[in-house]
This record gives structure tokens, sequence and C-alpha cells, in this order.
């Protein structure tokens, strides 16, 4: 990005800046245009010909020509988080079925794409939905639901006994993982556009914010998933009950990050903290009590992984508290 410097003139009772003429020149601008400024809220302002104010629709071309299908996959993938709007998939020859198969497959993951064109040398795959109509935090929520979801009915089939606890998570951290996605597209589309981050009322810092904390959350489903594998099968030698406990506590925590997080409540951010400090009194007792009671070395690892486990995804809540006001070092 060039920088440069103008000196305000006063005309009359008018302040003057002159403009750069290569961006006069770049955009092929002439006397009489009009310009559309926005105020920012950290102080800058943000310029552009008014014919352009729509988003402009951008293109990329994936060419098929010795192109593995994992290469296909992380291309439409950095297609998708990179904001194009159309992705065009080439081929040389025929497009083969299984190429098809992969690509359809890549993009169930991605929320809003969809084929508009197809034939035997080219697929278009189109972004549909209108970005200036998402909201950031509703995506967070909804990304925060599953996740809890997740999490509660793991809880609720330790409760119960339930020994295949893994069966409850299969499917759910694709659908998290499309949210996030999109998260990410709106995010970096945001950043490179400032008149969609005016549009979705977004701060530099909010940019940067929202995308720490869908990091986090994507992170803590991930570690959810590996905590119901964890705790499937017998556990005849293991005691759940400060194990349900200490989850309850991370649940909670998880309610008051993002809660918090959205609303900018600080005091939401103490509670987490103080949740925080009960599960640590508890994860700490389960590794002194009831470890050294265990004879199974196999056993004792597996209750050291839950442990584990779950105090990673209690961090993930405390760092997107961190986010709202910072109050607490954990690490």
């Amino acid at each position: 990005m060039l920088q440069s410097e103008r000196r305000l003139q006063k005309i009359g009772s008018s302040v003057l800046m002159s403009l750069p003429a290569e961006w006069i020149k770049t955009l092929g601008l002439k006397k009489g245009d009009i310009l559309s400024i926005e105020n920012n809220e950290d102080n800058s302002i943000t310029i552009f010909p008014a014919s352009i104010r729509n988003i402009q629709n951008k293109e990329i071309a994936i060419h098929l020509i010795d192109l593995s299908h994992d290469k296909l996959i992380n291309q439409i993938y950095g297609a998708y988080l990179l904001g194009y709007d159309t992705i065009k998939i080439v081929g040389k020859t025929q497009i083969d079925f299984e190429d098809r198969e992969v690509i359809k497959k890549a993009m169930r993951n991605l929320v809003g794409l969809e084929i508009v064109d197809e034939d035997g040398l080219n697929i278009t795959i189109q972004f549909l939905l209108d970005s200036r109509s998402l909201n950031i935090s509703k995506l967070l929520k909804q990304m925060s639901s599953i996740v809890n979801g997740t999490h509660r009915d793991i809880v609720n089939a330790m409760k119960t006994g339930e020994t295949n606890i893994d069966l409850l998570v299969r499917g759910r951290d694709d659908e998290v993982n499309r949210q996030y996605f999109l998260i990410v597209r709106l995010i970096r589309t945001a950043l490179m556009d400032r008149r969609l981050a005016t549009s979705l009322d977004l701060s530099n810092i909010d940019i940067l914010d929202y995308r720490i904390a869908s990091n986090h959350l994507e992170n803590a489903g991930d570690l959810i998933s590996k905590l119901s594998s964890l705790l499937a099968g017998s556990f005849d030698k293991i005691k759940y009950e400060k194990i349900i406990e200490a989850n309850n506590l991370i649940l909670q925590m998880q309610e008051k990050s993002i809660s918090g997080f959205i609303t900018k409540d600080t005091e939401k951010s103490s509670q987490v903290v103080t949740f925080f400090n009960k599960f640590n009194a508890i994860s700490n007792f389960i590794k002194n009590e009831y470890i050294k009671l265990e004879g199974n070395y196999e056993a004792v690892l597996k209750i050291i992984n839950i442990v584990y486990t779950m105090d990673e995804i209690a961090k993930c809540w405390v760092d997107i508290a961190d986010l709202i006001k910072p109050t607490y070092s954990i690490r």
C-alpha cells in the first residue's frame, strides 16, 4: 500500500486536499465525478467512486492440469476464504466423475457455494450469499451453539452411563467448520474491503477480535471431539462425578465468554475467571486423588489425557474472555 502526505489548503470557506494523480488515473476519474466518503470509527475516512459503491464480484479460475484431489480441495477452500465470489474449475479435457465428486464434497463444507453452470470442460461455482446481509455475531453464536450442544450431550451421556459417547459428535464437527469457514471468509473480505466492514459495523479491532474468537471456538470444537473419544468405552475404574462437575463448569465458562464477548460485558469476563479457578481446583483433585488410587497404567494415562483435554477446552473460553478485558494469565 502506497502512502503519501497531503497538505490541507483553504480556499474561501472550504478546506481542500488534492488526491493522488495515480489513483485518479487508475480509476479513470474525471472532473464532475462523484466520490463517496465514509467516516470510520478510528477517525480515518474511506474514499471511493460512487459508481463502484456496490462490492464488485471477484472471480478466479482453477485449472485441473496435474492437480491432485488434495490440491484441488485446498485451492477451492483457499479461493472461498479469500473472498472470491465466482470460482471457475477449468479442465483441459473432460472433467471426469471422480473430480466432480471431489469438487462437490469440498463445496458441502463451504456455506453459500452453489454450482451455477456446468459442462464437460468447466464447472462454475458461485457464492450466492450477500456478505453485507450477514451478521458476524449471529454466526459466532450459531457456531457456539453447536459446540455447546455437543458438549452438553457428552456430559449427559456420562450421567446416564452411555458408552458410545463418541457417536454423539459425528457430523457436528463438520457443521462447526462450515460456520468457521464462513466467518473467516467474511472477516478477510471485510479486511480487504473497508466498505463491507463499514456496512457490517466492524472496526479494525472488531475484525481482529472476531478472527481470534472464532479460531478459539473452532479449536474448542476439535478438543470436545477428542474428549468424546477419550470418554468412550468402559469406565469400570474411573468415577465420573468429578469429571462431570468439571465439565459443567466449562459449559458455564463458554456461555459467559461468548455472550460477554458479543455484548462486550466485562463482568462476564471476570465470571469466566472465577469458573476457571473452580475448574482448576477440581482438575487438580482428579489428578492428585483419582490417579494415585489407580493401579492400571493405561487407565491412569487415559485420565491424564481427559484432564489435559478439559483444561485445553477451558483455556479456550478464558482466551475469548480476555478479548473482552484482559484479566487473568494462565500461560
